[in-house]
């Protein structure tokens, strides 16, 4: 990372928590993956060990809103240091990135009383958020199809429904809840709302626990028996949850991708390091020219991701964003991290498919990034829907 006269404060400082970022995780999270394989019940005391290690650091919560203690204002900026914190899939935890989401919407959108039961705590520490979106046997990408109910009496919210592949299941104390409040004649953009629910409410279930390819990354179903909870929990106004819940989209794609493109460099570097390794010198890999256009393809693909992904961010930072650049950014940084894995196993050969390196788990997160946060083809073929549209009035597009 270099500094130049032409650099402002802002970038100064993002590049300065980007390196200290990048020291974190290589000596202190990244030697402690195979502990932190395990189930987070039997390593409770590694988590918030290293929690209370990044606090101490100053490197916690670094896009947390200003206002409650975030050191970085723009989502460009953000990008240098999102990009470290992903080069391990445990970062999101230790660092709080995965609670900025929730942070942002709650301080956007929320009332006096979500900034002080709900937002003031997990800036805290004390509350962790969980979101409950899509259903089961329904259609994630589909907000017309949901079903989860929630009516209004006497000042408090009656909620039904379930809710699947909701985040932080094991460790939440809270979900947001998107719920129909409207129905089911009503236009789409006013019948959908969020409710916040804690964790502790009766009525409210764990139903199960799912494991995505076989790890175990804090996913399961919940479900909602005559929840009630009190009028003031609806984040944002009656009938706004189709808009929250693109304004909550659009960022975590974002986000995500950035983590993406962390682990992606991260196989970058895994390769870099096996084509210098005593057996590579042995086996000549480094004269090999398919090896070497592993190495193309794979920073071909992280180049091509980050400078989309820093357009969409910009854009987003300038309230200007569309679901073009997001959804475009979102595919280019799932491809990166599908090449850059599979080409870094295909160097490492029997240990790549092994747990004798880290590239099994990323290859898992891997392939769940073509369908996390929106398929591909959904974003494929709604972009792609877009574009044709733009043309029925318009004789060129502008790159911006």
């Amino acid at each position: 990372m270099f500094k130049t006269r032409q650099e402002s404060s802002h970038i100064v400082l993002a590049k300065s928590l980007a390196e200290k970022v990048r020291k974190f995780v290589d000596e202190l999270i990244i030697p402690n993956e195979p502990q932190l394989n395990n189930d987070r019940s039997s390593t409770f005391h590694i988590h918030s060990e290293l929690i209370s290690q990044a606090r101490s650091a100053g490197l916690w919560g670094l896009f947390y809103p200003l206002s409650y203690g975030g050191k970085i204002a723009s989502l460009e900026d953000y990008l240098l240091i999102a990009e470290q914190e992903g080069r391990t899939e445990f970062s999101a935890a230790i660092f709080g990135s995965d609670t900025v989401v929730d942070a942002h919407m709650l301080a956007k959108f929320g009332s006096k009383a979500i900034l002080k039961n709900f937002l003031e705590p997990m800036i805290s520490g004390q509350a962790i958020p969980s979101y409950g979106m899509t259903e089961p046997e329904r259609s994630g990408s589909i907000p017309a199809l949901i079903t989860t109910s929630a009516s209004l009496a006497n000042g408090s919210w009656l909620i039904n429904g379930r809710k699947w592949f909701v985040s932080n299941i094991d460790r939440a104390t809270f979900t947001t809840v998107l719920a129909r409040t409207a129905g089911e004649n009503a236009a789409l953009d006013n019948s959908l709302s969020m409710i916040i629910v804690p964790a502790d409410t009766p009525g409210f279930r764990i139903e199960r626990k799912i494991s995505i390819m076989g790890s175990n990354l804090s996913q399961g179903e919940i479900s909602f028996s005559n929840v009630t909870v009190p009028e003031q929990n609806l984040l944002g106004t009656c009938g706004s949850g189709t808009y929250l819940m693109s304004q909550r989209l659009g960022m975590g794609r974002l986000l995500r991708s950035m983590n993406w493109l962390g682990l992606a460099q991260r196989c970058m570097d895994l390769m870099g390091a096996r084509i210098h390794s005593d057996r590579a010198k042995t086996a000549l890999l480094a004269d090999k020219q398919l090896v070497r256009q592993h190495f193309v393809n794979v920073y071909e693909a992280i180049a091509s991701a980050r400078e989309l992904i820093r357009v969409a961010a910009r854009h987003i930072d300038a309230q200007c964003a569309s679901d073009i650049e997001i959804n475009v950014a979102k595919l280019a940084a799932s491809r990166a991290l599908c090449i850059a894995s599979d080409s870094a196993i295909q160097l490492y050969g029997a240990e790549g498919i092994s747990d004798l390196t880290p590239l099994a788990s990323i290859s898992r997160i891997a392939r769940a990034s073509r369908i996390l946060d929106g398929t591909a083809e959904a974003l494929i073929s709604s972009t792609g829907r877009r574009l044709i549209h733009f043309y029925k009035e318009n004789d060129g597009y502008q790159f911006i």
